[in-house]
């Protein structure tokens, strides 16, 4: 059963289409991308999968169901913008949002302090929110959004304020809700936790779908057509305007996109002209940062 599905789902403002005849499925137990520029109709598709916002054509479906009330206890949603009472101190409102989704109270305070501790805030959970920092809110929030034990995670821009550490914790109890059978929906500009996490994704811009499907199999469709290299030397040797196309630096390890028909042993050969010492040269499926840019640039173009 597909955990959700929407139906050439539209939702306008006036005049302008903020999502345009949307559909796409999301297997239940799959961790699940959207993607997108800023303005892209992400965060509205979510409200609408949530039912704060209401379709003006086609339909969403939730674990089989129409959307309902019932469909909103069945999953857990943390929006992008902080949505916590500033003056509540912690235990107190994750056991008041953990009771507004049917926990009794007692229940709802021991998850509470379970998570807490979990998440390295439990000397934390007498304090007001307003005193904690932006990355501790944001741990608060996810918690809000887990503590009742949803079948459908809706995470929009998680890792939001996190620092490395914190946000490689949010990652791996986000596979474990996922190995316990939750589906997760991930709205994230970090490339490099959806490549790390996610089953398949959705790329939207300007409110229609760009490209959708299996990520493993939408990466092998691109070829190996990108070189990574780490070096010690002269980037000079990346002049090479009728083999390279672009290239996408970290310093002294860069990424370097062929053009069609390129020889990536030519850039090898450069290298060793000009004495650079390489470390590393490899093959590879084009980053999925490669692959958004792309996309989106085709469709500006």
């Amino acid at each position: 059963m597909d955990a959700v599905s929407l139906e050439k789902v539209t939702k306008r403002y006036d005049s302008f289409d903020a999502v345009s005849s949307l559909s796409m499925e999301i297997k239940e137990g799959a961790v699940f991308g959207l993607l997108g520029p800023n303005g892209a109709g992400k965060t509205t598709t979510l409200r609408m999968i949530v039912r704060i916002l209401i379709p003006d054509e086609g339909s969403v479906r939730v674990l089989g169901q129409p959307l309902s009330e019932r469909t909103q206890e069945l999953i857990g949603y943390l929006p992008e913008e902080r949505g916590l009472y500033r003056h509540m101190r912690l235990l107190e409102i994750l056991r008041f949002l953990g009771a507004l989704k049917g926990l009794p109270e007692a229940e709802a305070e021991r998850r509470a302090r379970l998570w807490l501790e979990r998440l390295g805030l439990s000397d934390r959970m007498n304090d007001e929110v307003h005193n904690l920092s932006r990355g501790m809110q944001q741990k608060v929030q996810f918690i809000a959004a887990v503590i009742h034990r949803p079948p459908l995670v809706i995470l929009d821009e998680p890792f939001t304020g996190l620092d490395p550490v914190n946000a490689a914790v949010i990652k791996d109890v986000m596979l474990e809700l996922r190995k316990q059978g939750a589906t997760i929906i991930l709205s994230t500009h970090r490339m490099e936790q959806v490549e790390q996490m996610c089953d398949s994704i959705c790329l939207m811009n300007k409110g229609q779908k760009l490209l959708a499907g299996d990520l493993k199999v939408i990466k092998r469709s691109y070829g190996n057509n990108t070189v990574r290299m780490e070096f010690a030397g002269d980037p000079v040797f990346l002049q090479l305007p009728g083999i390279i196309e672009r290239t996408t630096s970290y310093g002294e390890m860069v990424d370097i996109t062929l053009r069609p028909g390129g020889d990536a042993q030519q850039i090898l050969k450069s290298a060793v002209e000009r004495g650079v010492q390489v470390r590393r040269f490899e093959l590879i499926e084009p980053p999925l940062n490669d692959i958004f840019i792309q996309k989106i640039s085709e469709r500006h173009a």
